[in-house]
């Protein structure tokens, strides 16, 4: 169910024509409200207004002076009802875990188009994140998840399982980590399902999610 009065928002990115030309397009539709556009982290801070707060946030990653990591865990101690959805020209894993990590929401590339940024912002209002093909709830919350059960699952990991894991964090694909740990490459493929069916993740994306959230490697 879509809000009735128009969702506010605002706009954070160093990149001027981008960030003014993503501002145009959203201040034409009735769904949306821009409160706002800056250059950066400090800029948006500065914008801000306690009454009129945004609802979401779009915040691009990489800017002088107060990136989008830094940004976003500002926004999340000052203002954790505000939404951040990152947006970005990058779908490898380390920015995105790197967001999500920060606080973000959800994340979507700058390619995409203005229908799938609309909805995008819908969901995360009316629903606390954005899922789609780079994000899926479950990494939210295996990032965000604190009970004493899934940091339990740790104490549960072989010293070579938490080896791949770091090694899975890294660029190295799963061929090359088998050589590094001078395993073969079907021993790497039984670590792989077994974290998968231990940890009730999916993908590699999963895996570094987890290594990252329980302090085995830092992004």
């Amino acid at each position: 169910m879509q809000n009735e009065k128009p969702i506010r928002i605002a706009i954070v990115d160093d990149h001027t024509l981008f960030r003014n030309g993503v501002a145009s397009l959203l201040s034409e539709l009735t769904e949306i409200e821009v409160l706002f556009n800056a250059a950066n982290g400090k800029e948006m801070i500065d914008k801000l207004v306690p009454d009129v707060l945004p609802q979401v946030i779009l915040m691009d990653i990489n800017m002088p002076v107060m990136n989008g990591y830094e940004s976003t865990e500002w926004l999340k101690k000052h203002y954790p009802g505000v939404k951040v959805l990152a947006l970005s020209m990058f779908e490898d894993d380390t920015p995105i875990i790197g967001m999500i990590k920060s606080g973000a929401s959800g994340y979507l590339l700058k390619e995409s188009g203005t229908a799938d940024l609309v909805l995008a912002i819908q969901t995360v209002v009316n629903h606390g994140f954005y899922l789609n093909n780079l994000v899926s709830g479950k990494l939210i919350r295996s990032v965000q998840d604190d009970r004493p059960e899934v940091q339990g699952k740790v104490n549960q990991l072989s010293a070579k399982e938490i080896k791949f894991l770091e090694l899975c964090c890294s660029e190295l694909t799963y061929k090359e980590i088998a050589a590094a740990m001078n395993l073969s490459p079907h021993t790497i493929d039984n670590y792989r399902e077994i974290l998968f069916q231990k940890l009730d993740l999916k993908s590699r994306t999963g895996l570094v999610l987890f290594a990252v959230k329980n302090q085995l490697i830092k992004v």
